[in-house]
């Protein structure tokens, strides 16, 4: 007889939790969009959405905005969803992307690719390669005798991710003073230029239908791999394509916007002390809330020392670093009677 987990219940909370990331992402939305020098409200915004005109407003929305909104967007959903993922592969909260070195091969391959003035699809292969090298960098050296340590997985990604960061700072070295500065503002996050969100788009949806099938087995691989593989689960194969799966999602981030850190970190973190456990509504909401905090930040990024610019990356340290630490201190908290 094949054991059976008992399935995950739903309580009414959990699926409200799931609605307040949707609604939230809609009104984030909806506030970068009409946020600027030229200030539109939510009813323009949604006015020249359904019916666009030749009006100055409509061109700044359609031609400046909505490609900028939707890159945030993107990459927000795209880093928490590979966060979420990450996570449940090291079954340890303070894992992500960009502490395992991902988003650091990534941003290698990248700089490299500037460096030699290639852009486009090859500036996109670079990012996608460097992702890819790191990832078989950090699984191939943490399996030992066959099986994945998660706790050798992590120093070794710290490691990985030490030596990616000498070659970024190498290749700093090196660039011509021209390329400096625009190198700078990525390696920090930058959507200034994030024109064409398409892709990033794709490889979110994608990536989401893909992993949302794994969710029962998520569910499972969070209680631990033994219990896991008692209950069916190939624990080996799940591995591989969490890993590559998280490097996919990284690299598309990385490509759209450079670096941005804490998204993958917090999000998740956030989401599951809420109570949010079951991964078929967890990953869902990822995606919405880590979409909502890039569009709030990128929106900071712009209006705070308007004219001028931050880079959004900075924005989201300093949104992520006292939200991550309260909600520590939160959960560490000594209960009382």
């Amino acid at each position: 007889m094949t054991a059976r987990a008992a399935p995950l219940r739903h309580p009414a909370r959990h699926g409200g939790i799931l609605a307040a990331s949707l609604g939230l992402l809609l009104a984030c939305l909806l506030l970068a969009l009409g946020y600027g020098e030229t200030l539109l409200s939510p009813h323009e915004v949604l006015r020249l959405l359904a019916a666009p005109d030749d009006s100055l407003a409509a061109r700044i929305l359609w031609e400046l905005r909505l490609p900028r909104a939707l890159a945030a967007l993107a990459v927000g959903g795209l880093l928490a969803l590979a966060g979420a993922l990450m996570q449940v592969l090291l079954r340890n909260p303070l894992a992500d992307p960009y502490v395992l070195g991902i988003s650091g091969g990534a941003g290698s391959g990248a700089l490299l690719a500037l460096l030699a003035g290639l852009g486009g699809l090859l500036l996109s292969g670079a990012a996608l390669a460097g992702a890819l090298l790191s990832t078989l960098l950090v699984f191939g050296l943490a399996r030992r005798g066959g099986n994945l340590d998660p706790v050798r997985l992590l120093l070794t990604g710290i490691v990985v991710a030490a030596g990616w960061g000498a070659l970024i700072s190498f290749i700093l070295v090196s660039s011509p003073d021209e390329s400096l500065r625009g190198m700078l503002f990525w390696l920090m996050g930058d959507l200034s230029y994030a024109v064409r969100p398409g892709p990033a788009l794709l490889v979110l949806a994608l990536g989401l239908l893909a992993a949302w099938p794994l969710s029962r087995s998520l569910n499972l691989l969070v209680r631990g791999e033994i219990q896991a593989g008692a209950l069916g689960v190939d624990t080996a194969r799940l591995h591989a394509l969490l890993f590559g799966l998280a490097a996919l999602l990284t690299a598309a981030a990385v490509m759209q916007a450079g670096g941005i850190g804490f998204v993958g970190l917090v999000v998740p973190h956030l989401l599951r002390l809420a109570g949010l456990r079951d991964h078929r509504l967890l990953l869902p909401a990822a995606v919405a809330l880590g979409g909502s905090l890039l569009l709030l930040a990128d929106t900071l990024a712009r209006g705070l020392l308007a004219p001028r610019e931050l880079p959004v990356g900075i924005l989201t340290a300093a949104l992520g670093v006292p939200v991550f630490l309260y909600l520590l201190n939160r959960r560490e908290r000594p209960a009382h009677g």
